[in-house]
């Protein structure tokens, strides 16, 4: 969501007779609803795996930044590792989405215990959450700002990909072309959103 109104103002001002029909659901959702046929096309974090009947564009590379406010302990705590962020309240994504399995599997793998105090699958709140010292999180970079620190640990190098999805088998329509060539414009690959 945090990448897509320079594409929906774009898309806004150049199809001004287009009625948008915008729905928000988590991206596990938004492939599902694809796939039965109730969504024309979704934008959503992709799934690491491929689905069948769906095809899936990566648009954005969606770089993951661990952080905690700039008062929180682990702002001054030196190195951090996977123990150390262990060892305090964590706010992410539910592990039902792609982006907290993703987490989750980092600490797994290296037989860490990662307790999740507090779940929500929406980042402003988790950004909100952790600007107020309450956990650590690790949000896209594209919203760090003042209210948040960029910590570094070594373990931690999670990037996930955004992009688009439709249905293989359905027919898109013309106002679904025009938003996809937005996107690609709008995408790591096309003009800069501020152009």
């Amino acid at each position: 969501m945090h990448r897509l109104p320079p594409v929906l103002k774009a898309f806004a001002a150049r199809h001004g007779d287009v009625t948008l029909s915008i729905d928000f659901m988590d991206s596990e959702v938004a492939y599902e609803a694809i796939r039965q046929g109730h969504f024309e096309l979704a934008v959503v974090t992709l799934a690491p795996e491929a689905h069948a009947k769906i095809v899936a564009t990566p648009i954005w590379r969606d770089p993951l930044c661990l952080v905690s406010s700039p008062d929180h302990y682990l702002t001054n705590a030196g190195k951090i590792t996977l123990a150390k962020l262990c060892q305090h309240p964590a706010i992410l994504p539910g592990m039902n989405t792609y982006t907290g399995r993703m987490i989750k599997r980092i600490f797994d793998e290296h037989e860490k215990n990662l307790a999740a105090t507090m779940a929500t699958n929406y980042l402003e709140t988790i950004k909100m959450m952790v600007s107020v010292g309450l956990g650590w999180s690790l949000l896209p970079n594209t919203m760090l700002d003042t209210s948040l620190v960029q910590l570094h640990c070594p373990t931690i190098r999670l990037e996930r990909q955004l992009g688009l999805i439709h249905h293989r088998d359905k027919s898109l329509s013309n106002a679904a072309n025009a938003f996809i060539a937005l996107l690609h414009q709008h995408g790591d690959n096309g003009v800069s959103p501020d152009e």
